[in-house]
């Protein structure tokens, strides 16, 4: 005697019988209200965005074509339109504007060459150095190297002025060894050009007197000015801390396996360092960099304490502000902002470029 089973599956009803047919879920589904809720979420901060940092850019691109002395309303009175007028007297046309804006971006081009260089090596060095497993004490030396970093840039700012003014700590130190120290704040004199005199050019040579962009090319090989020394300092002692933190994320992130396979392979420490270490760091290294040249060319609030008797410590934002509120030219100004926006910008992309980010 034998039994049958019967496997069959009974049909579904409805539509979801029917192949490819899907029932809509109402309401525009969960996916719609979700995006419904985040726009809705974000629209406070958009709007804080928008009213604080997208029409003031706006504005001010508006008054870099005007020629607005800051007195009148300028939603009430409409204010004189001068076009690309003041982007040629800080480019092309000879004058007192071009001079102050060139001298400033002379300033900030060596502040620029010697801060990012020196910060980025002193991080990576302090990162390697707090990294060491032998090291004891790491917590102290970690925070005594990210202090400077956290505390008020204006009050280390005068902490420096005290210390390098004309009798300040460091000429005393200097007087130890018999050495007169200039008066670092207000010393214009060009780095390079006192190095010239100790080989006796102690003046411009004929071609050196040929001007370019309202500089004589004495000047633009002047080097940094002894006050802008004192600036660069604080830039590398300030900032430091905060790249050597992040070189030691990435350091910790490196596997030990890394270190094991180079010391099997009869690697130094230094060949392990080289070739090992600082390639897996090129992400971060790149970071580092591109926030290095982004922050050094938007030197102010140290040059608004010093540089106010030192015209050789002039950084483009300082004269942005000074052409604004001390001269009443806002037009000027803020085409002096916007030109610095474009000069960091194509500096930016032009290092990225030149050092590529490799990451799997």
């Amino acid at each position: 005697m034998t039994s049958s089973i019967d496997l069959s599956v009974a049909e579904p009803r409805g539509p979801a019988a029917v192949p490819g047919r899907a029932e809509k879920p109402r309401g525009g589904g969960i996916r719609g209200r979700q995006g419904v809720a985040g726009w809705l979420f974000v629209s406070p901060a958009l709007a804080i965005l928008a009213v604080f940092l997208l029409v003031p850019i706006v504005f001010a691109l508006y008054v870099s074509f005007t020629n607005w002395d800051g007195f009148t309303d300028p939603l009430r009175n409409r204010l004189p339109f001068v076009g690309l007028d003041n982007y040629k007297k800080l480019l092309t046309e000879p004058g007192l504007y071009r001079l102050n804006f060139m001298t400033a971006v002379r300033n900030n081009f060596y502040f620029v060459i010697i801060v990012v260089p020196a910060q980025t090596l002193l991080a990576l060095f302090l990162a390697v150095l707090v990294n060491n497993r032998a090291l004891k004490g790491k917590g102290i030396f970690r925070t005594a190297f990210y202090f400077p970093s956290v505390t008020s840039s204006i009050a280390v700012t005068l902490v420096f002025i005290f210390l390098f003014q004309g009798g300040g700590a460091v000429n005393t130190m200097l007087r130890w060894f018999g050495i007169k120290g200039p008066n670092w704040l207000i010393d214009q004199d060009g780095i390079f050009t006192n190095i010239y005199g100790l080989f006796g050019v102690h003046s411009a040579p004929g071609w050196a007197r040929n001007q370019f962009l309202s500089l004589t090319w004495w000047q633009w090989l002047a080097g940094p000015s002894v006050g802008m020394c004192v600036l660069i300092i604080l830039a590398v002692w300030t900032t430091s801390g905060t790249f050597m933190l992040m070189f030691l994320a990435a350091l910790q992130n490196i596997a030990d396996e890394v270190e094991e396979a180079s010391l099997i392979d009869g690697a130094n420490p230094w060949q392990r360092f080289w070739q090992v270490t600082v390639p897996m760091l090129r992400p971060t290294l790149v970071l580092v960099i591109t926030l290095g040249v982004i922050g050094t060319w938007q030197l102010f609030d140290q040059v608004y304490l010093v540089g106010k008797n030192n015209p050789t410590v002039t950084t483009p934002a300082y004269y942005s502000y000074s052409a604004s509120f001390a001269n009443q030219a806002f037009g000027i100004g803020a085409a002096v902002a916007f030109l610095l926006f474009i000069l960091i910008v194509t500096l930016a992309a032009i290092q990225r470029r030149i050092i590529r980010e490799d990451v799997d």
